[in-house]
């Protein structure tokens, strides 16, 4: 379970925030009116959720080759599986 700090806490503790996640292992969940806004996780945690889309991208291109050849395929478009753009007549 995530440490949760309102965004004005943070900013004022940020030191001692990033003390927690890298000695203390803690992920932290910075708010703002109640709501997650970004978390601060350790570098090796965020390797492995790298690590995690990986795989997910290379499927996606696999279902969008159909579409767009793979080299044409956005890193925007593969993140989100968007697999085919609209494009006016005429444009380029």
């Amino acid at each position: 379970m995530a440490y949760e700090i309102p965004v004005t806490q943070a900013r004022a503790e940020l030191a001692d925030l990033i003390n927690r996640v890298v000695y203390g292992g803690e992920r932290v969940v910075v708010t703002r009116h109640g709501k997650p806004l970004v978390a601060l996780v350790s570098a090796a945690d965020l390797e492995r959720l790298d690590a995690l889309d990986e795989p997910a991208e290379e499927q996606i291109i696999s279902s969008v080759s159909g579409v767009h050849e793979a080299g044409s395929v956005s890193r925007e478009q593969r993140r989100f599986g968007i697999a085919a753009e609209h494009r006016r007549p005429g444009a380029s």
